[in-house]
């Protein structure tokens, strides 16, 4: 004859059922946002936010910039304007048009 589990043996593996629940619910929320955002970064890597198109890295001096293939603009990272102005030798146009600026 069976044993029928007190209520709060049932109670328990309810809880912990649910808890195994949200854990795989949450795993599959982080893996899906994970997956949102590596789609976005390929997406976007390496294009221009001005007009979308292809970005080219350029050699300028210590730096790499990068330098759209539509609309010409430059675009620099994280702390290239700082390496572009510590280098005292270069004299391109960038540094030329920094100096008017009075950078």
């Amino acid at each position: 004859m069976p044993i029928k589990p007190s209520e709060k043996e049932e109670q328990y593996f309810r809880e912990q059922e649910l808890k195994r629940q949200l854990a795989r619910a949450r795993a599959a929320q982080e893996a899906m946002a994970a997956a949102e955002k590596q789609r976005l970064k390929d997406l976007h890597y390496m294009h221009c936010p001005k007009c979308g198109q292809k970005l080219a890295p350029e050699n300028y001096g210590p730096v790499e910039i990068d330098v759209c293939a539509g609309c010409k603009g430059l675009w620099l990272d994280a702390h290239e304007l700082d390496h572009i102005l510590a280098s005292k030798t270069q004299t391109g146009p960038l540094r030329k048009f920094l100096k008017i600026l009075g950078a």
